[in-house]
Formats: C-alpha cells, sequence, structure tokens
C-alpha cells in the first residue's frame, strides 16, 4: 500500500540486516488514537535503532491543525543539515495536498536554512529528484 507501508518495510528490512545508519520518519494522519498506524512497531523500531528518529502530525487532536510539513518546518534546520549529508527523501500518500506541502516545506527548508533564493531552492531539491535522492508515491 501506499502510505506509510513502504516506510515499514524499509525499517523493518534495516532491523532485519542490522543496519547502523541514521533514518527518520514523520507520520501524519488526523487522530492519534485511532490513526497512529504501528504504533507500537515504530517504538519498537525506535528502541532497537533500526529507526534513528520519529515525528508524528495528528490534524485533528487539537484546535490548531498540524501536519507532517509542518513538523519538517520545525525540524528545518536538522532536516537540511541530513540533505547536506547525503540523505534520501521519500514521501507517500495523497498526492494533491499532504505531497505537494511537504514539497513546498522541502523547498523552503532548503532555501531558509541554506541561505538561497527560492529559484537555487527549487533547483537544489529539482537536483535531488534527478539524483534519486527525492523519490515520490503518492496517490
Amino acid at each position: 500500500g501506499v502510505g506509510v507501508a513502504p516506510f515499514r518495510s524499509f525499517i523493518e528490512h534495516r532491523g532485519a540486516l542490522g543496519s547502523t545508519g541514521k533514518n527518520w520518519l514523520f507520520f501524519g494522519d488526523q487522530h492519534y488514537l485511532y490513526d497512529f498506524l504501528y504504533q507500537l512497531e515504530w517504538q519498537d523500531h525506535l528502541k532497537s535503532g533500526a529507526l534513528s528518529k520519529l515525528d508524528v502530525a495528528f490534524s485533528r487532536d487539537q484546535p490548531e491543525k498540524v501536519y507532517v510539513q509542518d513538523r519538517i518546518i520545525a525540524n528545518a534546520k536538522e532536516v537540511y543539515a541530513w540533505l547536506e549529508e547525503g540523505a534520501h527523501f521519500y514521501v507517500c500518500g495523497d498526492a494533491t495536498r499532504m505531497a505537494h506541502d511537504v514539497h513546498e516545506a522541502l523547498i523552503s527548508v532548503v532555501e531558509f536554512e541554506g541561505g538561497v533564493s527560492r529559484e537555487a531552492a527549487e533547483a537544489y531539491v529539482e537536483n535531488l529528484k534527478k539524483t534519486k535522492r527525492y523519490q515520490r508515491d503518492v496517490y
């Protein structure tokens, strides 16, 4: 499936191989209690080291909506540092809203943390795509 399922497979595979490189999952849905898919597995993967970091966003649990792109922006400095270190950036899920907004957030991260123009940030993100470091599986 598209959504968080591909990331579940990535992380389980990393755990099986004993991979030690950094990884970071941003997970978002509407409600923590009903929609936090694989919550216990993510926690186990954090404990085992198969997952390095987990940031969550639940848009309907509080008056002010919080989305994945908000978490990316809130962690802009570290996200940009990871990109500069060669990180790959994968997006899975809704194409029309989430993926579009995450794409815009990624450009903003590069623009502000990289201290470059909007056009240069767009070119940076486009280069990530060309080099297969930014991939999307969206519906």
